[in-house]
């Protein structure tokens, strides 16, 4: 059974907890006021961008634990503001390429600004090239979190992905595409599936009651889990601990999360083509008895 969120943009079943239970319902009360105060989207875009900050300020001095504490709640008001735009945004009719983008950049920046206060904090040659690593993984696994969650909410509505246009530039934008498009590829088959099916929402139904426990296991790839250990780091007083936390585990369950995606959409394939392939034997087999 699908349970809506609130305002029914996405599926409570796959949500971080936290997100559950404090950060979007802080949200949900800020809401009212905001519509009130006639604050858009986009201006709640860069309140949030400046809580990071102040957070990324508060993390330069992470060795008192105070600030590791003050930085943990100027994060936590940055992953409000990033829900509430949203919620701002759908309220008013107000979504654009625009805000999504403004929202994407301000998401990053408060990330970059905290790699940067952390590496410049710790002040060690392996610190920076460790925090650079670090910062390129967070941007693989999250492009890869983005999409798979993306994935999962159109499917859920019973809509299949058309197949993308081949790349049209040069032989550099053509590799970077098909490396960008390889999840999209191996997800082509179901695509295929839902898109010839005769009821695509019950298809994407039973989809999405399969494809939880995978999207669950990526949800950890989310900014709340980030925050967290940025936070456990900064108490433990080595930030190295948050960064090899990016470059392994979270690679790992990346890794771990997609293949075993991929997995649910190919066994609704084979479970649909079996009853026809065993249908087809069993006459096989009684023409031959004949």
């Amino acid at each position: 059974m699908t349970v809506p969120a609130p305002d029914g943009s996405r599926d409570r079943r796959i949500e971080d907890p936290s997100n559950l239970w404090l950060i979007h319902p802080l949200g949900r009360r800020l809401l009212p006021a905001a519509l009130r105060l006639g604050v858009s989207a986009n201006a709640v875009s860069m309140i949030g961008l400046t809580l990071g900050t102040l957070a990324a300020l508060a993390y330069a001095d992470f060795e008192r634990w105070p600030m590791a504490v003050l930085g943990l709640v100027l994060s936590v008001g940055w992953l409000v503001a990033d829900g509430l735009d949203g919620m701002v945004a759908r309220a008013t009719g107000t979504a654009s390429p625009l805000g999504r983008l403004l929202d994407g950049l301000c998401d990053h920046g408060v990330f970059i600004l905290i790699y940067v206060a952390l590496a410049w904090r710790w002040g060690t040659a392996g610190g920076w090239a460790l925090a650079i690593a670090a910062g390129a993984a967070h941007a693989v696994q999250s492009s890869l979190y983005e999409g798979e969650r993306a994935r999962f909410h159109r499917r859920l509505k019973g809509i299949a992905q058309p197949r993308p246009p081949r790349s049209a530039g040069g032989a550099l934008l053509r590799a970077y595409d098909r490396l960008a498009g390889i999840p999209e590829r191996l997800a082509r088959p179901f695509e295929h599936h839902l898109a010839e099916a005769s009821d695509p929402r019950e298809v994407g139904r039973r989809y999405a009651d399969r494809a939880v426990p995978a999207m669950r296991l990526l949800s950890l790839e989310t900014a709340n889990v980030r925050v967290l250990a940025i936070f456990v780091a900064s108490l433990l007083g080595d930030p190295r601990i948050f960064w090899w936390f990016e470059i392994v585990p979270l690679s790992a369950i990346a890794m771990i999360g997609l293949a075993w995606h991929r997995r649910v959409e190919q066994g609704l394939v084979f479970s649909t083509l079996s009853p026809a392939a065993d249908n087809s034997a069993r006459l096989f087999v009684k023409e031959q008895g004949q």
